[in-house]
């Protein structure tokens, strides 16, 4: 199991936060535009991150950062 780093779950935690302010309302460009910088910001910090440990997946991480962020009553064993 994947296991990503304090900034990794923050960044992703930016990330799910900016997505629910820029769906919350009608859209307006720079309401999604934050949205979408959060999320660039996540994607490099993950291919960073699997970058730096041999046979690390980066979809594993990405999955595994999600869940602490979206389910951290699972990811936290119970």
């Amino acid at each position: 199991m994947a296991n990503p780093s304090e900034d990794l779950i923050n960044l992703c935690r930016a990330a799910v936060e900016a997505e629910r302010t820029a769906t919350s309302e009608p859209y307006t460009k720079e309401r999604w535009a934050a949205w979408l910088k959060a999320a660039e910001a996540f994607q490099r910090a993950v291919v960073e991150e699997a970058g730096r440990e041999p046979k690390q997946s980066r979809l594993e991480l990405e999955q595994a950062a999600k869940k602490a962020v979206l389910h951290p009553e699972e990811s936290s064993g119970g």
